[in-house]
Parts: C-alpha cells; structure tokens; sequence
C-alpha cells in the first residue's frame, strides 16, 4: 500500500479573525496558503467548498478562553514536502509574528500521521491524532517533525529524529506585543 502524510496545526486566536489585531494575518493568508498549494509534494488543503480554509469548525474542545481555534489541515507526499514549505522564506515572513496573533500553546498543537494514499482525512480524525499525540508524545499514530516514524509499509521502526534545521528555533519568532 501507498502512504501520504496527513498534517494538521491549530492555533488560538487572540481576538476574532476580522478583528484589527488579525487584520495583517488575515491579508498573508491567500498568498501563503498559494505558496503551500503551489509547493513540491503539495496534495490537498481542507477547505469549505467555496475554498475558505478559515470557516471549518473544528477543535472547538481546545479553544479555552481564546477567541476561537483556526484549523490548517493538509496532505503531503513525504515528511520532508511539508518541511520544506514550513521552513521556507514565505511562510516563516507569517510564522514569525505568529505570537502577535496567536495565544502560546503548552500542548502540541501540529499533528501529523500516515494515511492511504485516496484517503481525505477528517477533521474528527485529525482531533483523535492531536489529542492521542498530547496524550502519549510522539508515536506511529500520530508524530510531529521533529520526531516522525516511517510510513506503515516500511522497513524499520522510528522515531527518526529530524535534521536541525527542520526545527522551530527561538530566534524566528517576534514577540507579541
């Protein structure tokens, strides 16, 4: 069998999504979401069907005091597509002032897990995913970047600890103001 790689991230939003404080992360996403489409290794993004990533409800059980959860689920070829594409000079420009606009999560809030190729998962499933993985740490069912596991038809047993540069460093983020 044919694996893909499932991904989803979640933050906290700091005010609501037409709020001035996300006004400037509102404008980045059409473009951002462009580039991660257009982005070697690029499957599928969810969406609503008139292509509004932001409408999808879902994590509402995570949302805390926030003023909501917004929800990134995507598909990919292999660990090393999304990578490229989180790490990138275009989607770092967004990351880096995430602080500004999103509340600090103590708890994973990115997932990732294999699933057959022809397989769109869901968002209940991607809900098990992240509470399995807050739950039990990084694990075949569900891993993060920095730790991942092969696909279920290969040889050998993770984790496999990601190369560096793949990870979050301090020194790209912004502060919130």
């Amino acid at each position: 069998m044919d694996y893909l790689l499932a991904q989803v991230n979640i933050a906290r939003m700091r005010e609501p999504l037409d709020s001035p404080l996300l006004a400037d992360f509102a404008a980045a996403l059409d473009p951002v979401n462009a580039a991660a489409d257009a982005a070697p290794g690029f499957v599928w993004r969810l969406q609503t069907e008139d292509g509004n990533a932001t409408a999808v409800h879902a994590f509402e059980w995570d949302q805390g005091g926030s003023a909501g959860v917004l929800v990134n689920m995507s598909v990919w070829e292999s660990v090393e597509a999304p990578a490229a594409y989180v790490y990138s000079d275009t989607h770092r420009q967004v990351l880096r002032r995430r602080r500004q606009w999103f509340e600090r999560m103590a708890e994973a809030y990115a997932a990732l897990w294999w699933i057959p190729r022809g397989h769109t998962p869901t968002t209940h499933e991607a809900e098990e995913r992240m509470r399995h993985l807050r739950e039990s740490g990084p694990t075949p069912y569900a891993f993060t970047l920095r730790e991942h596991f092969p696909p279920p038809d290969v040889a050998g047993f993770g984790p496999i600890r990601s190369p560096e540069g793949w990870t979050c460093r301090p020194d790209l983020w912004e502060p919130a103001p």
